[in-house]
């Protein structure tokens, strides 16, 4: 189980700094619970995929934090891992970029083999030895097999492995370039004991459940930028301490469109045939 963020500013260009470095809360503090890898993802002007990850943690990596301060996007994924399958090498690190697209994921299945025989030759595109990084072909595959559809792709690959194979959690983040949009969707272990929207848990700052949050907002008192600027924030834990966070639903998927209006769907309404518990050592559990 590792952390995430996505951020949705739209069509106007803007630093994430905010949400990487400096909230109480950011993806840097959480690389000290999360120390295997990191990485910022984003379009350039063009539209193409930018990626910076090294295999190190994001409080330790310079260029993590350069890229932090630096980078100007619409739209970024970032993520800090803590790593369950695969070892800590470049390769393995989050995110990931195919076909134009940028994803990261935040949990674990088994069974990998029963997964390549299903890919074909959408295993070409796997570079490294991760669940994530396959999963991620999975959602290419059927992002193609649904004619583009990327919302239809995700559902139908998270719901393939979820029927098929022993699940911690799917949670993950696919932006698409040319759109400037995100796409989450969040299928938790162990759904059923998340913690409702308004609990104490669920507004913490602190260690999160495996679950995400999306927050919409306008302003916020540490970020100036934003003050101006509208935006979509979606992340494992609750960065900034302030109001206005949404956990989301097991199942859930989201599209956050480049006006930034939210389409939110159940598409996985049962929980994965074969769930396995997470670890009690995994530090990114409420206890």
């Amino acid at each position: 189980m590792c952390r995430l963020l996505g951020l949705n500013a739209g069509r106007e260009p803007v630093s994430a700094s905010f949400w990487l470095v400096d909230a109480p809360d950011s993806l840097e503090v959480q690389s000290h619970r999360n120390v295997d890898g990191s990485g910022i993802g984003f379009f350039d002007p063009a539209g193409g995929p930018v990626l910076d990850k090294q295999p190190e943690p994001a409080y330790t990596d310079q260029e993590f934090l350069r890229e932090a301060r630096q980078a100007r996007s619409v739209t970024f994924v970032s993520h800090v891992r803590y790593a369950t399958a695969g070892s800590r090498t470049l390769a393995n690190t989050h995110p990931f970029t195919m076909r134009g697209r940028i994803m990261a994921h935040n949990g674990g299945f088994g069974e990998l083999d029963r997964l390549e025989e299903q890919l074909g030759p959408y295993r070409d595109l796997v570079e490294g030895d991760t669940d994530s990084e396959r999963y991620f072909a999975l959602i290419t595959q059927q992002i193609d097999a649904h004619g583009g559809d990327v919302a239809a792709g995700i559902a139908a690959a998270a719901g393939w492995i979820a029927e098929r194979l022993p699940v911690s959690s799917l949670n993950t983040i696919v932006a698409v370039a040319g759109e400037h949009a995100l796409h989450i969707i969040e299928r938790p272990a162990g759904a059923s004991s998340l913690p409702s929207p308004d609990s104490p848990a669920a507004r913490a700052s602190g260690p999160a459940t495996t679950g995400m949050h999306a927050r919409s907002t306008t302003s916020s008192v540490h970020a100036p930028e934003l003050h101006m600027l509208p935006s979509v924030v979606v992340a494992s834990e609750e960065l900034d301490g302030e109001h206005g966070w949404r956990m989301l639903a097991s199942g859930e998927l989201v599209h956050v469109r480049p006006d930034l209006t939210v389409e939110s769907t159940v598409v996985l309404p049962e929980a994965p045939a074969h769930l396995v518990p997470l670890p009690a050592s995994n530090p990114n559990i409420d206890t």
